[in-house]
């Protein structure tokens, strides 16, 4: 699976939250095309399907300009309308980290074609955070930030994320792997994989956690973690993994998490 772009999968599981939060369109039953539009040029983000029995939604994903688009809409347009008498809803949704440069119609002779455009960038990011939806929750990682800062964002996005999924972990994973593909698109990938990491070894999840611990003391340890993976100085990383040891953590997670070989993570343990 491309790390780049959002898989087709994703986008299916995630349709319906789309549709309401960036098109605007309630949708109850779904019935996607891929079969009936064998066709159509093969891409991993292009969504095609019956909406309700009353209209046929097609969705493009972008991750960069193409100046070719409006002519590989129309040529989807044409496709679909050789397969239903529905009328045909058409978007292109960037994602794309370049400010959006596409021309969305063809006017020519007697041909006027035309087809809708969202830039995710435009959607603040608030309407999501706040819907009781894990799935918004995820879609999140693509919109204006306004003037959060995007640790505060994203740790916000991971708890509540944990939160919805606290009794099945099989979904948490399902969810995280989707963020994270998706924070990828906005240069976010290092900082998902790092708020993560701080969530999975907080005191309060491990058994040898004590109440009187002061919260200085608990703030003091996971910044010293934090700081031994960014900085990456040696010091700074032997501390951080001592940590991480006492604390249960056993060695291939350590190696994983600091992106190192085992053998490095006994290194650092020495003396």
């Amino acid at each position: 699976m491309k790390k780049d772009l959002i898989s087709k999968d994703i986008i299916k599981e995630l349709l319906k939250d789309i549709a309401k939060y960036f098109l605007n369109l309630e949708i109850e039953n779904i019935t996607f095309l891929d079969k009936e539009l064998s066709r159509i040029e093969k891409r991993e983000a292009d969504i095609v399907a019956n909406i309700d029995n009353k209209f046929v939604l097609h969705i493009e994903i972008q991750n960069s300009n193409d100046n070719k688009m409006p002519k590989r809409m129309l040529r989807y347009y044409t496709d679909i309308l050789e397969i239903t008498d529905l009328p045909i809803k058409q978007y292109l949704i960037y994602i794309g980290k370049q400010k959006a440069n596409f021309q969305t119609k063809i006017v020519q002779d007697k041909l006027m074609y035309e087809y809708d455009f969202i830039d995710i960038k435009n959607i603040d990011c608030d309407i999501l955070l706040h819907q009781n939806s894990p799935e918004a929750l995820v879609l999140a990682i693509l919109c204006d930030f306004k003037n959060k800062n995007s640790k505060d964002v994203i740790k916000y996005i991971i708890d509540k994320l944990y939160e919805y999924s606290k009794e099945d972990s099989n979904q948490y994973r399902k969810y995280f792997m989707m963020l994270e593909i998706l924070s990828t698109n906005r240069d976010l990938k290092n900082e998902v994989k790092e708020i993560e990491m701080l969530r999975s070894v907080t005191y309060q999840d491990l058994p040898s956690w004590e109440i009187g611990f002061e919260e200085g003391i608990q703030e003091g340890i996971q910044e010293g973690i934090q700081k031994g993976i960014q900085k990456g100085k040696f010091e700074e990383r032997k501390n951080a993994i001592k940590i991480l040891y006492s604390m249960g953590i056993n060695i291939d997670t350590i190696a994983q998490k600091f992106n190192i070989k085992k053998e490095e993570v006994l290194n650092y343990l020495k003396d």
